[in-house]
């Protein structure tokens, strides 16, 4: 019991039960947490009714309302460290990720050295499948227009396939995490990086979903441009660290 993967959910209900079943049948032994903020859809009732079919494996947790994907991910952050997973995972529920990459993220933080493993679509190997050509220059920029700004040394810094070490995840004081849409993912890396623990990037394909609909809208672009910004300009105030000894003794 020492992996977790976190899957945020709003109307799934066409690919939960898929995701989870292909997630359980890998080797390692991979838990996973949905996080359901009051899918219309009835995603959180397909959940529940498969947790008997995973015992100890399968957990729900349920919210009211669209609270954001950030607020989701700290949800569940904070779920796994009040348990004993040494290994905590983001992915999406739309097979965007492709679920088998996993146990890649976990080997590059298990015996590569990494803390942060991202999955990327921009180091060599890396790459999209069936995006439109608008929403891969989007994507392309925003990754260019962060690394510029913060100067920080990661291709892929809006990804949102990682594993974290659990001692990452202890020693970033998680209420300073101030994003909950498009910047989350750039802010968590960058907190992660400025507190010195190594970030790895793996290759990964990044395919658009086939089914459901995508929850990007200009409100989440709006916070990753601006965001991107506030991050650079208002560092000096901003303390990630939570426990001063924790990445040492790690």
């Amino acid at each position: 019991m020492d992996k977790l993967v976190i899957i945020p959910t709003y109307n799934e209900k066409e690919n939960i039960t898929a995701i989870l079943s292909v997630v359980f049948s890998l080797e390692g032994g991979f838990h996973v947490l949905v996080i359901d903020d009051g899918s219309p859809d009835g995603t959180a009732s397909i959940v529940q009714s498969l947790i008997q079919l995973y015992p100890e494996r399968l957990f729900l947790e349920e919210r009211t309302g669209k609270q954001g994907l950030g607020t989701a991910y700290i949800f569940g952050f904070r779920w796994a460290l009040q348990r004993s997973y040494q290994y905590i995972f983001e992915m999406d529920a739309d097979f965007s990720h492709n679920p088998a990459d996993l146990l890649r993220l976990y080997d590059a933080c298990k015996t590569q050295g990494a803390d942060v493993a991202v999955g990327s679509r921009y180091v060599q190997g890396g790459g999209v499948v069936n995006w439109p050509a608008n929403r891969i220059a989007l994507s392309r920029g925003a990754s260019l227009y962060t690394r510029c700004i913060l100067w920080m040394p990661v291709k892929d810094p809006t990804a949102g396939f990682v594993c974290y070490r659990r001692a990452v995840l202890e020693t970033i004081d998680l209420s300073n995490i101030r994003f909950v849409g498009y910047a989350f993912q750039i802010e968590m890396k960058y907190a992660s990086w400025r507190l010195g623990f190594v970030i790895k990037e793996v290759p990964i394909l990044f395919q658009d979903r086939t089914l459901g609909s995508s929850k990007m809208n200009k409100g989440i672009i709006t916070e990753g441009v601006l965001g991107v910004i506030q991050l650079r300009f208002h560092t000096f105030l901003t303390n990630y660290r939570k426990k001063r000894s924790a990445h040492l003794s790690s």
